[in-house]
């Protein structure tokens, strides 16, 4: 199993971790689909989004696979008036990963990130380890310590 950027991270820290790998196709990237093919609810698998805020601040943003991101919250949880996601084109160039395998850790910059505060009702998320079909499973205390984060209600329900 291929140890990326996040992984060696983790590693580096001393943080408890497990990797996941899945079949992944190009047709279907969603954190849902990951969290069917690895059996996982869906509540406990989290995407890793980037938005520029309104101050132009690039910022990372983890939320469940089932829901969206609601950009005012992470605006305001930034200190801006609205976040906005980045255009996918600019997503690689600025991280370092590929649609489908953005990791809030390990990115080429460093960049701040605020996890949906649903995470704490889980006792381990899985997020993207920076390849797609490759999978951390980590708790999210050791996530926030980790990366830093701020913990803030920053999604929305999908209706």
């Amino acid at each position: 199993m291929p140890k990326t950027s996040a992984a060696r991270l983790l590693d580096s820290a001393g943080v408890n971790y497990d990797l996941r790998t899945y079949d992944v196709g190009e047709e279907d990237l969603s954190a849902s689909t990951a969290a069917e093919k690895l059996g996982l609810d869906i509540a406990s698998v989290f995407k890793t989004l980037v938005a520029r805020s309104s101050t132009n601040e690039v910022l990372l943003a983890c939320i469940p696979a089932d829901t969206q991101l609601d950009g005012n919250a992470l605006g305001s949880a930034s200190c801006a008036k609205r976040a906005e996601l980045v255009p996918l084109a600019e997503v690689q160039g600025l991280t370092g990963y590929v649609r489908g395998g953005v990791s809030p850790l390990g990115t080429k910059k460093p960049y701040r990130l605020f996890i949906d505060e649903t995470a704490h009702g889980q006792p381990r998320i899985s997020i993207s380890a920076g390849l797609r079909g490759l999978q951390i499973i980590i708790s999210p205390d050791d996530l926030v310590k980790v990366a830093n984060a701020a913990v803030v209600p920053i999604s929305r329900r999908v209706l």
